[in-house]
């Protein structure tokens, strides 16, 4: 009951805030547009078209998708956090911009926090552990007991801020020296890592799943506290000798600060309602995202845990800001 009661409040408040500002009851009368700091085809992408789809169901109105990609979704971030706070300029983002860069750079061009106001989470994607076909480690254990065995001779590569942090945190947690081999993007080090050129990597699962349905990898673990619908047969890296760890990349929806509470109580009802609808369900089956909304509140906290985990994993793993 109390849940209800609370629910039942927050619709209160939401139609009281939507009574009091006209502006935000008529909200969205015209297009919206989705920011995403990465190129057409990411991930990232994939999901805002999906979830576009689903708000220009509710509201009737487009929804135009800007890809602003570059400099580790500095170029997006910038472009939102500069845009006018009527809630027509949607960011749909990840961990990348705000959780991570404020940790990897001496200084980024936008405040994480002030420059936004959080609307809402939008989907958790899981990692899966893949290691070079000339590796002879059948699990996670046997992985672990080998880099033990050759400390400085296993090396992993990543394309991504998730992928790399996958890596540091794996190497921490298991008591291992491993070498990083940086890439410009995750496929890049699949690529050699078929080819034998590095040993093994964390890496999103649209990446490394082909490879690993093709027989062409072996996936030892995934990074997610559960295990992935797409990969049954995978245990997670937890349960396959790591107790404890988890690194899962995540998207999340925000606008420019000081757009009005009532607009983003608006919105935030529409993109929860969209990540529930059938085209961003079909998206998830195919890709093995799971569908994770929050309120504004919730992202916030959600948000700040985060950047404090990976600022922890990144001093740990003594990486110096660029």
């Amino acid at each position: 009951m109390k849940s209800l009661s609370r629910v039942g409040a927050v619709v209160l408040a939401t139609t009281f805030a939507l009574a009091t500002h006209p502006v935000a009851a008529q909200y969205p009368d015209r297009p919206m547009t989705f920011v995403v700091p990465f190129a057409a085809g990411s991930a990232t992408d994939q999901l805002a078209r999906a979830i576009a789809q689903e708000v220009t169901a509710q509201t009737k109105q487009p929804v135009v998708i800007d890809n602003k990609a570059g400099a580790s979704g500095f170029i997006g971030a910038q472009a939102v956090a500069k845009a006018a706070p009527d809630g027509y300029t949607v960011f749909i983002t990840t961990n990348t911009t705000h959780a991570a860069n404020e940790h990897l750079f001496k200084s980024i061009p936008y405040d994480p926090v002030r420059d936004f106001e959080p609307v809402s989470g939008l989907a958790k994607g899981g990692q899966v552990l893949v290691i070079a076909p000339s590796m002879q480690a059948r699990s996670v254990q046997e992985l672990i007991a080998f880099a033990k065995a050759n400390p400085g001779k296993v090396s992993f590569g990543s394309g991504s801020s998730s992928s790399r942090i996958a890596g540091e945190l794996f190497q921490q947690m298991s008591g291992t020296k491993l070498l990083h081999v940086p890439y410009k993007s995750n496929p890049q080090a699949v690529s050699d890592l078929l080819g034998g050129q590095i040993s093994m990597m964390i890496t999103d699962v649209a990446t490394g799943l082909p490879q690993v349905k093709a027989g062409k990898l072996r996936a030892l673990g995934v990074s997610s506290q559960n295990r992935i619908g797409l990969l049954p047969d995978v245990p997670t890296i937890s349960e396959a000798g790591l107790p404890g760890y988890e690194m899962s990349f995540w998207f999340a929806a925000y606008v420019p600060a000081k757009t009005p509470p009532a607009i983003v109580a608006r919105l935030n009802t529409l993109l929860v309602n969209a990540v529930q609808g059938a085209a961003t369900r079909s998206l998830f089956e195919s890709t093995g995202l799971q569908g994770f909304t929050t309120s504004p509140e919730g992202l916030a906290k959600f948000q700040q845990a985060e950047s404090q985990k990976w600022a922890r994993i990144i001093k740990a793993a003594g990486i110096e800001p660029e």
